[in-house]
């Protein structure tokens, strides 16, 4: 049922409050002149902490009509921690991941990065990847917005992660927290700090290729 109604919805907007749903201005243009939402036609919300509901759509505002509906998070939610890579792959990995319903990113800056960001940067980065979040919530109809943090050091995520690592075993339903390397691979004290290692199979494959493979493989376990 709920899969059928967000689905069928002209639009679905993240919201600060699904009891009292206002759109921010940026929102009501999105949603009445891009996608030309019809007053009458379904508009569905959420907070992105797991409500949502239903509404009208009404000269420029939004009616609620069907009651609030509650879905909780993962027992054991999923964490894709992932050495950043070059130029807008950041952008293209955070959207993916939200798409697929992972529920944690964590960026890492491992002993082998090329690309590293300054607390400054970080935060502009950060802020960036969080409003890419909310677009592709908005478009997978998620209800649930992942926690985006980082950039932080390797060994402070890898002892409780999977460290993707070639020639190892497949991703199986107790690995809720993987960890992607750099292009460049992670050195040989990252990989002794590791709790275990996983493969995706006999190729070698970029960071954003990787982070998309494991994110698949993860949920596809978690259901």
């Amino acid at each position: 049922m709920r899969a059928e109604v967000l689905r069928a919805a002209s639009a679905h907007v993240l919201v600060d409050d699904v009891a009292t749903p206002a759109l921010s201005d940026d929102d009501a243009h999105h949603v009445f002149r891009v996608l030309r939402v019809r007053p009458g036609e379904t508009v569905t919300v959420t907070d992105g902490a797991g409500r949502w509901r239903a509404c009208r759509a009404a000269d420029r505002l939004l009616e609620p009509v069907g009651e609030i509906h509650d879905v909780p998070r993962r027992a054991r939610p999923l964490t894709l921690a992932c050495t950043i890579p070059k130029q807008d792959r950041p952008e293209w990995i955070v959207q993916k991941l939200v798409e697929l319903g992972v529920d944690r990113i964590v960026w890492l800056h491992a002993e082998r990065s090329v690309v590293r960001w300054n607390p400054e940067r970080a935060e502009r980065h950060l802020a960036k990847l969080r409003r890419v979040a909310a677009e592709a919530l908005q478009q997978s109809r998620g209800v649930w917005l992942p926690e985006i943090t980082g950039p932080v050091s390797t060994l402070e995520v890898l002892p409780s992660a999977a460290a993707a690592e070639p020639g190892s075993p497949p991703i199986g339903a107790g690995d809720t927290i993987v960890a992607i390397g750099p292009e460049g691979g992670w050195s040989p004290s990252e990989l002794t700090a590791a709790a275990s290692t996983v493969s995706f199979g006999d190729t070698v494959l970029r960071v954003e290729t990787a982070a998309i493979v494991a994110a698949a493989r993860m949920v596809m376990h978690a259901e």
